[in-house]
């Protein structure tokens, strides 16, 4: 079993509190704050990290679907777009679009597309927000 962590530290209320997020194994180190999460601020917020850790994992499941059947892709980009909302319970994430384009040459879009669907079903960032409504837009470029 593989195993990953980060960490997060949060000081104060939500509203004029702050925190800082460090990836373990980079190290990489960022604030966050109520600020960016729900506004306009510069700092990073949790959702952030989701889109990148799921745009990153279907990328690479994506070139693994392409590879296993012959078609080994030059690039394939992905930008996830998380959207929060609010009810009477708080915010909650309400939904994911993965956008990605990828240049794959000899493949046809038929087949990129089936691949696609197959990637953002089973990566396993997919997996575990199967809870949220995960859309995808797919295109190959030359």
């Amino acid at each position: 079993m593989k195993t990953t962590s980060s960490s997060a530290v949060w000081q104060g209320n939500l509203a004029k509190g702050s925190g800082k997020i460090r990836l373990a194994i980079s190290g990489y180190e960022t604030s966050y704050n109520s600020v960016s999460r729900f506004g306009d601020g510069k700092d990073t917020n949790p959702e952030e990290f989701i889109a990148a850790a799921h745009a990153a994992c279907f990328s690479m499941a994506l070139s693994h679907q392409l590879s296993e059947k012959g078609h080994i892709p030059r690039e394939v980009a992905t930008e996830a777009t998380i959207s929060m909302d609010r009810n009477d319970k708080g915010f909650f994430i309400s939904g994911i679009l993965l956008n990605c384009t990828a240049n794959v040459p000899g493949l046809d879009d038929k087949t990129f597309i089936e691949l696609a669907e197959d990637a953002k079903v089973n990566c396993p960032v997919s997996k575990a927000l199967s809870a949220v409504k995960i859309s995808l837009k797919a295109r190959l470029v030359k």
